[in-house]
């Protein structure tokens, strides 16, 4: 990983709120060439700073899929973390497709309890992106599909779907 990447990486942790943010803005200036401070980016989501969290936020649409290797910490964080960031877990875990399958229990936990509504409809969306690897998950998925949140009613069906389930 190059000095600069590095330093980046460093700044997004530091103690100074505007150092976090200009790190966070700098690597959504990176486009696809910020994923691997994916993990990085994830947790400054749920920075105490709205500006951190905005730029982590840009930084991470604009990124593309993660590193391969991110799956399991992000699986990790789709509990007891901010809502936003199981949110960006979930999605970042999604966009890995088949390569997520390891993460289909913690998608699958995410659906059927997470106190937060984004993260359970992400997490539906998640599991249908894995595709057939995420089999294990679809008794979670029609219970959510029958229940009374429509979005996650809606995301859960199609990802049922797409499982082929």
């Amino acid at each position: 990983m190059p000095s600069d990447f590095s330093r980046l990486l460093s700044r997004l942790s530091s103690s100074d709120a505007d150092s976090r943010a200009r790190a966070a803005e700098q690597l959504a200036q990176r486009g696809p060439g910020a994923r691997p401070a994916a993990v990085a980016l994830v947790l400054a989501c749920g920075d105490e700073a709205e500006d951190v969290r905005q730029w982590a936020t840009a930084a991470l649409e604009g990124m593309g899929p993660p590193e391969a290797s991110d799956g399991g910490q992000l699986a990790s964080f789709l509990e007891g973390r901010s809502p936003d960031v199981g949110y960006w877990a979930a999605t970042l875990l999604g966009r890995l497709k088949a390569k997520a399958a390891p993460a289909v229990a913690a998608l699958t936990r995410a659906v059927a309890g997470s106190p937060h509504p984004p993260v359970r409809q992400r997490a539906a969306w998640a599991l249908g992106k894995i595709g057939p690897a995420a089999a294990p998950a679809l008794g979670a998925l029609k219970q959510a599909a029958a229940g009374g949140d429509p979005r996650l009613a809606r995301l859960a069906q199609r990802a049922v779907e797409q499982i082929g389930g």
